[in-house]
């Protein structure tokens, strides 16, 4: 009896060791969560990943048994916020909001990206965003076609904002000049840190235009505040059904521009944190406030499986660098 219970003792220590090596608790699986969860929003309030977070946040606290919260930690189109995810302890307790942008554009075109496009545990998707390039209502190109027109009369000198270079901002614009013919220094990119930024530069006028994610711009467009010129969805918009498609208007390549945000972990996840995310969020997905929020802002849902989710962002990796490579993007 004594034998087998020093063996038992020694089992329960070498557990622990090994647990303790990986940073995950001996007792995470039973007792998660047990204190407030952060998810990380890798760009600026008021862009498409604090909306993700905050929308799955308001319906999570209620679902998971401890506060959700979100924190905004911008800057290099999103890369700063998704290391700080990527290097936290694997227990929980720091989630990334993910975004097409900073989990797969950039580590597709900038090989300085201080991770790649599989290094975290991917949970799952949440929302896809539609891209629509807008301007003032007073400007003067009313069309799509007259904007361009406008790139190739005034060559250099028409701006638009981006959150940084290698996002989705940033790639919508670079595929419209494409696909017209025209070089990316047509038009001048002005970089801010974050989506929600980006639509107030124009709004203030520092910007001649802008192709944002629908997430950020819906309330301006139904206000007036923005011209909606293409979307970048194979159909029109429901909300916007006076809005042309990137094939109607002749750019047929900005279809393959969407925006994305999904729940990410650290490397090391375990599975039952996952498996855990993985059941509260079939309940987000029918939560009528959860819907009510993605359909506020021209969200479409998209909750996933983990493998369905590795899929998805694997698909979008390899788009992203082969139009890195036929852009001449890639550094």
């Amino acid at each position: 009896m004594l034998k087998s219970s020093k063996r038992l003792i020694g089992k329960s220590i070498l557990a622990g060791l090994v647990a303790s090596a990986l940073g995950v608790s001996p007792v995470l699986a039973q007792n998660y969560p047990n204190k407030t969860i952060t998810l990380i929003a890798p760009y600026g309030v008021g862009g498409d990943s604090d909306f993700s977070g905050r929308n799955l946040a308001a319906v999570a606290n209620k679902l998971i048994g401890q506060p959700v919260i979100v924190q905004n930690v911008a800057g290099a189109s999103g890369t700063i916020g998704s290391q700080k995810v990527r290097t936290s302890p694997p227990d929980g307790y720091t989630l990334l909001i993910s975004r097409g942008g900073s989990q797969a554009i950039t580590p597709a075109l900038d090989s300085n990206t201080p991770y790649k496009w599989n290094d975290f545990t991917m949970i799952s998707l949440l929302d896809f965003n539609p891209v629509v390039c807008v301007v003032k209502p007073d400007s003067p190109y009313k069309t799509i076609k007259e904007l361009i027109d406008g790139i190739k009369a005034n060559p250099g000198k028409l701006n638009y904002a981006t959150a940084g270079p290698g996002t989705t901002q940033h790639l919508a614009v670079e595929v419209m000049l494409r696909d017209v013919g025209l070089p990316s220094s047509a038009a001048m990119m002005i970089p801010y840190k974050g989506g929600g930024q980006a639509s107030a530069a124009l709004l203030g006028g520092e910007v001649n235009f802008l192709c944002n994610n629908l997430t950020t711009m819906v309330g301006q467009i139904k206000g007036g505040a923005m011209r909606a010129l293409v979307t970048s969805t194979s159909n029109r918009l429901k909300e916007f059904p006076d809005v042309p498609t990137a094939k109607e208007s002749g750019i047929p390549s900005l279809e393959q521009v969407m925006g994305w945000s999904g729940l990410y972990g650290p490397p090391g996840l375990p599975a039952e944190v996952v498996n855990k995310w993985q059941a509260v969020l079939k309940e987000v997905a029918k939560d009528p406030a959860w819907l009510r929020g993605n359909d506020t802002v021209g969200a479409i849902p998209a909750i996933r499986s983990p493998q369905e989710t590795e899929k998805f962002a694997r698909e979008q990796f390899e788009l992203y660098s082969k139009l890195g490579a036929e852009l001449n993007l890639k550094k």
